[in-house]
């Protein structure tokens, strides 16, 4: 050492290691602070913060704006946890309730050719599976070619009058002599009523609520026979298949 340099300190080993460790210690701490997820979520805050400070007449709808990905990410990890693997928290939740089916086949004969009031019919022949069904649908099918169903008005006979004198304007029988239809060979009632079936339609969809058939106040459901003979039917008599589903 030099004259006069006694008083000068100087850096040992062990002083350089510790002053190296707190200088890694403090760039690992800065890293952390000012990682972008951290300081995502510092900005957030203050945004929040900021918000709530300088738009106090918004403060209702930023409060909703701003909670509202929470709540949500709340509710699903409630959901995933309770789907998990602890068994015991399924036992707490009520069963869904099971889907009912039923099916029943009903004959119904005509008493004449036209348009006849058959709501009663369908509804007694499934009386006991509609009371068990709170919200569903009920299918009714007739299984020929030459009658049909449709819903229409159940209180003035004449409606259903009306109906049988329209259908037969809309398809007259002279088209079986005149060169329109060719199908000809089962009568003059045969081929127009098989048209006029395709133009009704086959099959019914009706609504059932609280163990019944939600039909309209003026609404009932009608069996269209389009012959007079009933072809190789055999009379007026009609298969009809009628489908229930729903929940109790």
């Amino acid at each position: 050492p030099q004259p006069g340099n006694n008083n000068r300190s100087s850096m040992t080993p062990s002083a350089l290691s510790v002053l190296t460790l707190l200088l890694v210690s403090t760039n690992l701490a800065s890293a952390f602070l000012f990682s972008p997820a951290t300081s995502l979520s510092t900005s957030f805050f203050i945004s929040s913060n900021n918000n709530n400070n300088n738009n106090n007449s918004c403060k209702e709808d930023n409060a909703s704006s701003e909670h509202y990905p929470l709540s949500t990410s709340t509710s699903l990890s409630s959901t995933a946890s309770s789907n998990g693997n602890d068994g015991n928290m399924s036992t707490s939740n009520p069963s869904p309730p099971q889907p009912r089916w039923y099916q029943k086949q009903i004959s119904i004969t005509a008493p004449s050719r036209g348009c006849h009031l058959i709501t009663t019919d369908i509804t007694k022949a499934v009386s006991a599976e509609l009371s068990s069904i709170k919200i569903g649908m009920a299918n009714i099918f007739i299984q020929h070619t030459s009658a049909s169903l449709t819903i229409n008005e159940n209180a003035d006979p004449d409606v259903r009058r009306d109906m049988e004198v329209a259908l037969n304007k809309i398809v007259p029988a002279s088209w079986n002599h005149d060169g329109t239809f060719r199908h000809t060979m089962e009568g003059d009632d045969d081929m127009p009523g098989h048209v006029k079936t395709s133009l009704i339609g086959p099959s019914l969809n009706v609504p059932i609520r609280n163990g019944r058939l939600a039909l309209g106040t003026w609404q009932g459901i009608y069996l269209n026979e389009h012959r007079d003979q009933g072809g190789w039917g055999g009379g007026h008599t009609r298969n009809i298949v009628i489908t229930l589903q729903g929940q109790g």
